[in-house]
């Protein structure tokens, strides 16, 4: 994994700005954007910010030796459920997001429909249809 502050680019037919803007992406376990924080890891399709990173670095150091805790299914209140959609619906969006730039790269290097269904475990016909943005 490498640290960014900007999403990999697609290849495209046009040329590309001298001076190109610096994409924003979101951390995928908080959803602030790279203006909001200091460093962003990127995985493939993935982001996690500094700040997750040392919370997860915090929650391992101090992992109680306690018995099993409840599932969040039941301690999370309605109200809070509801709260946290929106978030979960960014994040989703962000991983489709990364999935299509990810998939025209593959394009854009002339890996074939047939091959990028495969490794998606999808049929070639499912990959177009989804990711060609033809009708």
């Amino acid at each position: 994994m490498a640290a960014t502050s900007a999403e990999p680019t697609a290849t495209s037919a046009e040329p590309a700005p001298a001076n190109p803007e610096p994409a924003v992406v979101a951390c995928t376990f908080c959803i602030k954007p790279t203006t909001d924080v200091q460093t962003m890891v990127a995985g493939p399709g993935v982001f996690i910010c500094n700040e997750c990173v040392a919370l997860c670095v915090e929650i391992i150091a101090t992992k109680p030796d306690q018995p099993k805790v409840a599932s969040w299914k039941e301690r999370v209140s309605d109200d809070d459920l509801l709260s946290t959609l929106p978030r979960i619906a960014a994040a989703s969006a962000s991983v489709e997001q990364q999935l299509s730039l990810w998939v025209r790269e593959a394009r854009s290097r002339g890996i074939t429909w047939t091959r990028i269904g495969a490794a998606m475990e999808m049929t070639r016909q499912s990959a177009w249809e989804r990711f060609s943005g033809e009708e």
